[in-house]
């Protein structure tokens, strides 16, 4: 299996995961500093987790833009697939084993709290972003023409 189809498995077992702990999870959620997280769930508690998948060492070693993640929710997590080499990960993140359809949440991620103005915020963009996608997928010709007029201005 290549890397790209290891970590579309491994972000898909994690939604459904997030779905069955009640989080709300939406896919590459561009974050305000510009990074973009793999996933972002909203928690019933109203906390965020964002979720960074990585489909192997090569993806975790070349890929060091994490930490930049971590201002912007209020834990984080690694969702990888078991024959990841774990001993990769810092112990400061959550961890999330993924293989086939199935994801556990094998280590909770360590509570950072986001100050209150920085979570609605989040909470705003996190909303509209799910709004937006909803409503593309109810009516993609409607989404197709806003977007013509969007980048004609």
């Amino acid at each position: 299996m290549s890397a790209a189809e290891v970590a579309a498995q491994v972000r898909r077992a994690t939604a459904r995961l997030c779905g069955r702990l009640g989080w709300a999870a939406l896919h590459e959620v561009r974050l305000p500093n510009g990074r973009r997280a793999d996933l972002l769930a909203l928690r019933g508690d109203g906390g965020f987790v964002v979720i960074e998948v990585k489909s192997g060492e090569r993806d975790f070693r070349t890929d060091q833009k994490w930490p930049d993640y971590r201002e912007f929710c209020d834990g984080f997590c690694f969702a990888v697939a078991p024959d990841f080499p774990l001993a990769l990960l810092p112990d400061d993140a959550g961890l999330i084993l993924a293989e086939g359809g199935e994801a556990e949440l094998v280590r909770p991620p360590p509570p950072h709290a986001l100050a209150p103005a920085r979570r609605r915020a989040l909470l705003h963009r996190f909303a509209i972003l799910a709004a937006g996608r909803l409503a593309a997928r109810e009516d993609p010709a409607g989404a197709a023409e806003l977007a013509a007029a969007l980048r004609a201005e």
